[in-house]
């Protein structure tokens, strides 16, 4: 992206050595590990993951069709902004409102409501508002609603994966992710598939398996307190969610790419990476300037799939590791692959704490002038953000803190899974020795590519 940077800023100027963070940061991990080994013996999370209804008024008013309704409109609303911003208005990316509401307020925002509230996103969603609506026009006039085809779950998730992966590739592949003509490209095309998978498969098949975003954000809603549980709100531990097993097709795959790609976004900006894009550049000095553009997008890509390869390989290796130290017949697979949510959710929270708060601030002046013609709508034109809002160390700290807390919520939640399948505690606790090393290779891998950002 060309907006302010993700990284962390003046790293050097901190009053202990980096390396202090590391050993620091992985000697946590193993207290950690220690302490579940030795208080957490009887699994935990999965009985209080229904969590408690709250009162049925409550539920009734949050539930309800009028504020379903509101939200709808409003997420409508902000999407066909947006679109025609990017297709109409100026190609300055920086005065145009699409790049930093699609970058900063929808990829960053809706995530971080995820995290506190549930799975907003079933609500805000644009393309599933548009085709309740439509839905609801349908059997109004005295027809039936029905999908053309059945969803059979042959693919399970691998189709959200490919839409998710799309979109990050745009954001880190492009050599212009942000110039707004692009964007309504990437808005058009990734509506078609949000729209024409419901049609064909139906709002609820295609949400839990082909709408990219929908999967992604619904993955990170469980992280939080509040669900809905046959028709009401509950409160429930946090991450109580993510206790079980996932055993749909695909999910491996789908939270390497949100992983993989939020670590390649941190690698992207290494002098190592960036000296192997001049590297090509220079050697297609004499090409034309598109061919230049492809072939960098080309290498960036493939990077982004390298690292997303690099998750799910080592997650593999890990439980194959597992499952040969406890002696299973049975896959481990599908019982430790939620305990990497937590981890992905660390990684965005500590690549982008910076860019929501700094480039977030943009989005008050740029909702006044959204098409960049020099308009002021609501008085908030000539707002100036504060760019010195966070110290480059305030950064650093908070990101070390999300890396560590993410990485020990991933070992809680893989433990109460250890305890739960396996009856011996010998073998839950042989069962996490790999997966301790894998969380002690992402959170010291996390910490050094932010350091070298």
């Amino acid at each position: 992206m060309i907006f302010l940077a993700h990284g962390i800023g003046g790293v050097r100027d901190l009053p202990v050595p980096e390396s202090f963070f590391f050993t620091t940061a992985a000697i946590v991990l193993v207290v950690s590990f220690v302490l579940l080994g030795l208080l957490w013996k009887r699994p935990l999370l999965e009985r209080h993951a229904d969590g408690r209804r709250l009162p049925a008024g409550l539920s009734s008013l949050l539930l309800s069709r009028g504020v379903r309704l509101v939200l709808q409109v409003i997420a409508v609303a902000l999407f066909a902004l947006t679109f025609a911003t990017a297709a109409f208005g100026t190609t300055v990316e920086l005065l145009n409102f699409a790049p930093t509401f699609i970058y900063v307020i929808f990829w960053l925002g809706v995530p971080l409501l995820s995290v506190l509230f549930g799975n907003v996103w079933r609500a805000l969603s644009p393309w599933r508002a548009l085709a309740d609506w439509t839905v609801w026009l349908v059997e109004a006039s005295g027809r039936q609603a029905r999908p053309v085809l059945e969803w059979t779950d042959r693919w399970g998730r691998y189709p959200a994966a490919g839409a998710l992966l799309s979109f990050v590739a745009l954001e880190l592949a492009n050599p212009r992710p942000a110039y707004p003509r692009t964007l309504a490209i990437a808005m058009a095309l990734y509506s078609y598939w949000a729209l024409a998978g419901m049609a064909v498969y139906g709002r609820d098949a295609w949400t839990r398996s082909g709408e990219g975003f929908a999967v992604a954000f619904e993955f990170l809603s469980r992280i939080a307190a509040f669900a809905v549980r046959e028709g009401r709100v509950v409160l429930r531990w946090p991450f109580a969610g993510l206790a079980g097993a996932e055993r749909r097709r695909g999910s491996l795959v789908f939270v390497a790419v949100m992983l993989g790609s939020t670590s390649f976004d941190g690698f992207e900006r290494t002098a190592m990476w960036q000296n192997l894009l001049n590297d090509v550049r220079i050697d297609l000095a004499g090409s034309a300037q598109r061919t230049v553009d492809l072939a960098t997008t080309l290498v960036d890509v493939g990077g982004l799939l390298l690292f997303v390869s690099g998750v799910a390989l080592t997650y593999l290796l890990a439980v194959r590791i597992a499952r040969a130290l406890v002696g299973v017949e049975r896959s481990l697979v599908p019982d430790f692959v939620l305990p990497l949510v937590p981890v992905s959710a660390a990684y965005l929270v500590a690549h982008y704490f910076s860019l929501f708060l700094i480039q977030g601030q943009f989005v008050i002046p740029l909702a006044s002038d959204p098409f960049g013609h020099g308009r002021d709508f609501f008085g908030t034109a000539d707002f100036a953000p504060n760019l010195a809002i966070v110290s480059p160390n305030t950064i650093w700290y908070t990101q070390v803190g999300a890396l560590v807390v993410g990485h020990v919520a991933g070992l809680a939640i893989a433990h109460d899974r250890a305890v739960t399948i396996f009856e011996n505690r010998r073998d839950a606790l042989r069962s996490q020795y790999p997966v301790l090393a894998l969380m002690v290779l992402y959170t010291v891998g996390g910490l050094w590519l932010l350091s070298r950002g």
